[in-house]
């Protein structure tokens, strides 16, 4: 016979020092509430990793949380992941191709390494990566406001011409963004920076040339950022059989996540098309 048939609940919990409200809410949920509400998070967890292409961390993930309201600490958040075996995809080392053996006049670096930028085409930053694909190399090379860190020029080429690379970036870039008196453009000594045919598009905008310190990849650390991110993400992760099949992924990465839905630790956890949006209403605001 149970115990139930003999003494009341309320008996019951009084000898055990349990209240029967906690008895009864056990009867419904047998599962502790401190269980289920972690349940519940790494569910949460699981998704916000998920929707990131299985790509985000600890930390941005604990930002995701907060801005849906979740208020959990990033340490709580990286003991679920590693319980659960939630993990971001592992980054590889990026291999510099820079080539600066070459003539042309070297600029004297005026960026010294400072990132920030409170309006939008103050500072840009560019650099050219490499992806293998089974067809052959495809070069990448991009341009970057510091501002919000869009990624506001980009090209793709199968070979390595100032043309098809940095002019070509360039050009996209004026188009997208536009210039600001004073703009800083940064990038390192490649031949593709340092020929002719790019600093004349660079004088033709009134754009102000800068330029890394021989063989520091610290200089131009935002840059190199982007394509660690990249490759880490997207390129490590994929077999590219043709330029064609890689060209359509880099887009989908570039302007698809990056751009539009990736959030930056550095922008306080927003996208960049968040902080651009924000400084063009200041920027309208102040006009």
């Amino acid at each position: 016979m149970a115990n139930r048939d003999i003494y009341s609940v309320e008996k019951m919990c009084q000898i055990l020092n349990v209240s029967s409200g906690c008895f009864y809410r056990w009867l419904v949920s047998p599962e502790p509430a401190g269980a289920q509400r972690s349940k519940i998070l790494t569910d949460k967890i699981q998704k916000v990793h998920r929707d990131s292409g299985y790509i985000y961390g600890s930390p941005r993930i604990t930002a995701e949380l907060h801005k849906g309201g979740n208020v959990v600490s990033r340490s709580y958040v990286a003991r679920l992941m590693k319980k659960h075996g939630i993990r971001s995809k592992v980054k590889k080392k990026y291999k510099v191709t820079t080539d600066s053996s070459h003539s042309y006049r070297i600029a004297e670096n005026l960026l010294q390494r400072d990132f920030s930028a409170d309006a939008l085409s103050q500072k840009w930053v560019g650099d050219i990566t490499y992806i293998h694909t089974d067809k052959g190399w495809l070069y990448l090379t991009t341009v970057i406001d510091l501002a919000d860190r869009k990624v506001v020029g980009w090209s793709l080429s199968t070979d390595m011409t100032a043309e098809n690379t940095s002019v070509s970036a360039m050009k996209m870039a004026l188009k997208n963004r536009g210039v600001r008196k004073g703009l800083i453009f940064h990038s390192d000594r490649g031949v593709q920076y340092a020929c002719d045919e790019f600093k004349s598009i660079l004088s033709d905008n009134d754009i102000i040339q800068s330029m890394s310190r021989k063989a520091n990849c610290w200089d131009n650390a935002v840059a190199e950022s982007f394509f660690k991110s990249l490759k880490a993400e997207m390129v490590y992760h994929r077999r590219f059989i043709d330029q064609k099949s890689a060209k359509l992924e880099v887009f989908g990465y570039i302007e698809g996540f990056y751009n539009t839905r990736r959030i930056h630790s550095a922008l306080g956890y927003k996208t960049p098309k968040q902080v651009e949006e924000m400084l063009l209403k200041k920027e309208k605001l102040a006009a």
